[in-house]
């Protein structure tokens, strides 16, 4: 892993891997919806659309077009905490990715007309998720668990913020999120640190000094969101407060989430699906940020079985700190070890490891010193993690499922 800081403060990391012959390559900016102020809630997410409608001198089809004749794949992706393009491609075709990546953030079109479309495009997106209540109930659940703030709302934002949103408002989200020091240029595979460097020089030299504003603090507040839906399903989540990414027990408390809900082995899958027969989807995670965290817990169940489930759901969570043991400690130790070692082992794996690495802890951090990590969790650790996680408020967010009283 290699890593060099631009005279703008624009990073640049790679990690060259012996035997490959493709690549990743990838922007990712810290700018997410929890960045967004209310008016223009949706606008991180509508920005990631409408750079694909045309940059740099080509249109939408000319973009995919480049990128499809040279067998590669673009794409890209935002969340709460920030927004990523990503380009898979041959070695040999690492230019054109971090050219045409660079032209849809440095050079976007950005029509009026597009952007009429390409909202309509968006509030069809919103739409389908609200009609799939296993999408929805997560929103409605970090709604419930960050009450009235940003790191509450919804990336995909509102009809209103959506239709409000103007070819000025994204040039100002551009500007203001897109700084150098709050990006970072990340390539993996057959890559060497320099050539990558001296593209992102070339590409990304002239952008100005600055960073983005930190957002507003996350604060679990826990609360209640009720909906229905006309379905014979009924789905139901529970959020508690949980460690940020740098907390001393988040390795502690993510050992807690995987041992309740993180597998087949688990213990909600194990009891809830296997033994009861009360639900085909039931697990548990743990969703950490700079600044706060949130432990759930989802489940989707039949309306006749809903009561059972949930008040089964209860009675798991609430026995598992006293009842932890060292097995369950080891496997999900050895999950987590697996499935870091084998996320590594692609470009695009180890692209967004480095990034996350970059974002989290501001410096590339090799997968042994995680590993370490991970084997200096004890059982006591996650013992104690768990009952602070389920000791503190809670936030509950339901959706075709009658009111059950809280534990």
């Amino acid at each position: 892993m290699k890593l060099t800081t631009l005279p703008n403060g624009l990073r640049v990391a790679t990690r060259h891997m012996p035997g490959v012959e493709t690549a990743a390559v990838g922007l990712y900016a810290d700018a997410g919806s929890r960045h967004e102020s209310p008016r223009l809630n949706g606008i991180a997410h509508l920005f990631e659309h409408m750079v694909f409608k045309g940059a740099g001198g080509r249109s939408a089809r000319e973009i995919s077009e480049a990128i499809e004749d040279v067998g590669g794949d673009l794409n890209a992706c935002t969340d709460r905490d920030g927004t990523n393009f990503t380009a898979t491609v041959l070695a040999e075709h690492v230019p054109l990715a971090v050219e045409l990546v660079s032209d849809m953030i440095l050079k976007p079109h950005f029509d009026s007309a597009d952007l009429e479309r390409e909202k309509d495009v968006v509030l069809q997106e919103l739409g389908e998720a609200r009609d799939t209540p296993s999408d929805i109930i997560f929103d409605d659940l970090w709604s419930a668990a960050f009450a009235d703030q940003a790191l509450g709302r919804a990336v995909l934002g509102e009809e209103a913020t959506i239709e409000a949103i103007t070819i000025a408002d994204l040039h100002a989200w551009r500007e203001q999120g897109y700084r150098a020091a709050s990006l970072h240029l990340v390539a993996a595979g057959k890559v060497d640190h320099d050539e990558v460097v001296a593209l992102a020089a070339a590409r990304f030299g002239d952008l100005p000094l600055g960073s983005l504003e930190a957002p507003e603090a996350g604060r679990f507040t826990g609360g209640t969101r009720v909906g229905r839906a006309a379905a014979d399903q009924a789905h139901f989540a529970l959020g508690f407060a949980a460690p940020a990414q740098r907390d001393e027990d988040y390795f502690a408390a993510r050992f807690f989430s995987d041992i309740v809900g993180g597998g087949m082995s688990s213990r909600l899958f194990q009891q809830v699906r296997e033994d009861r027969g009360l639900a085909y989807s039931v697990y548990s995670q743990l969703q950490p940020y700079a600044d706060a965290g949130l432990f759930y817990i989802y489940a989707a169940t039949a309306r006749r079985e809903s009561a059972a489930a949930a008040q089964l759901v209860e009675e798991i969570i609430a026995a598992a700190p006293a009842t932890l043991t060292q097995r369950e400690v080891e496997r999900v130790r050895t999950q987590a070890r697996a499935g870091l070692l084998m996320s590594v082992e692609s470009p695009w794996g180890q692209t967004h490891y480095l990034a996350r690495q970059l974002a989290v802890y501001g410096r590339l951090v090799e997968p042994a010193e995680v590993i370490a990590e991970l084997q200096a969790v004890t059982l006591d650790q996650v013992a104690a993690a768990g009952e602070k996680m389920l000791s503190g408020a809670r936030a509950r967010a339901t959706i075709g499922f009658p009111a059950v009283r809280a534990a």
